[in-house]
């Protein structure tokens, strides 16, 4: 007689036994994390955020450091006060600094088609890149360009990614790993000007196979319809994201747990966690306090996990 497995005998007239199929092993939850302002960096503000959950931050607001045409607006002694002060109050708190949003305007654009203007762009990101080399930031936040006057987009493409080969450099000299975010960007005009670059899923992916792979991605979830497309399309080059809902149509950065949005938060978890995503789940998005940050995040995860299967 032939055994036949998964039966309970070698007898061909017992019962198959069925197959269970092991339980998917369920993700860890990520850390959650928010963006805050450096020079609006406090040791009780910290601390608040660290006994609610919050274990990692972004520091923005790095505008405050250049006028309208790019250039450095403060003193040595005064960036150094500002970032030293930043980095105490958040290592006082336990909290990690785990990203910078750099400056983002027109005299800040590393697209610049003029080619003085672009280096002077690059130089005014490295010379604050000196002083945040203090905070010990994971990450390095850039946007890859201001809005663009039309028929301009290959060429600006071009000068980004010159920028972007120049800045990388400087940033993993500071132990930082540089990435560009998408922008808004549902159609190419607005006005009479053009949405900035990575506006689209395919316009992401084509910068990036020309980028190298030192060089990663922000997600902003309030920038694209259907972000969970950008994040597969993206993959292991998903470095971190902007936590906030809205349309995809424009700069709504509604908290994801308020009901204004459309995002579908359990297709987000489900692509971040299907290309291993594991930085922190972190919020550009308006709150009330901390601690809804940390309960918003709880509620959305525990959707998630419900619905594996």
């Amino acid at each position: 007689m032939i055994c036949v497995l998964f039966f309970s005998s070698c007898s061909s007239d017992k019962k198959e036994v069925p197959i269970i199929e092991p339980p998917k092993e369920v993700p860890e939850p990520l850390k959650v994390g928010y963006q805050v302002a450096v020079t609006r960096f406090t040791t009780e503000g910290m601390k608040y955020a660290k006994s609610v959950g919050i274990e990692f931050v972004e520091a923005s607001a790095m505008n405050a450091f250049f006028d309208d045409n790019g250039n450095f607006t403060k003193s040595d002694a005064e960036v150094r006060s500002i970032m030293t002060n930043a980095k105490k109050a958040a290592d006082e708190a336990g909290v990690k600094i785990w990203s910078i949003h750099m400056a983002y305007s027109e005299g800040m654009d590393l697209s610049r088609i003029n080619e003085d203007e672009r280096k002077h762009v690059v130089a005014g990101h490295k010379k604050l890149l000196e002083y945040l080399a203090i905070l010990e930031p994971e990450v390095v936040l850039f946007h890859p360009s201001y809005y663009l006057a039309p028929n301009q987009r290959d060429m600006r493409k071009s000068q980004l990614i010159k920028s972007a080969n120049e800045l990388d450099e400087a940033v993993r000299a500071i132990g930082a790993t540089m990435v560009l975010e998408n922008m808004l960007g549902p159609e190419l005009m607005s006005g009479q000007r053009e949405r900035p670059l990575m506006r689209t899923v395919e316009e992401t992916v084509e910068i990036f196979s020309r980028l190298p792979n030192s060089i990663q991605l922000a997600v902003d979830m309030n920038h694209i319809k259907n972000p969970e497309n950008l994040i597969r399309a993206m993959g292991k080059r998903l470095k971190t994201v902007h936590i906030a809902d809205g349309t995809g149509r424009a700069e709504n950065h509604w908290f994801p747990c308020s009901g204004e949005g459309e995002n579908n938060w359990l297709a987000i978890l489900t692509a971040l966690d299907e290309v291993g995503y594991s930085g922190p789940f972190l919020y550009e998005s308006a709150f009330e306090d901390e601690k809804d940050l940390v309960d918003c995040y709880n509620s959305l995860y525990n959707n998630f996990i419900n619905n594996i299967k």
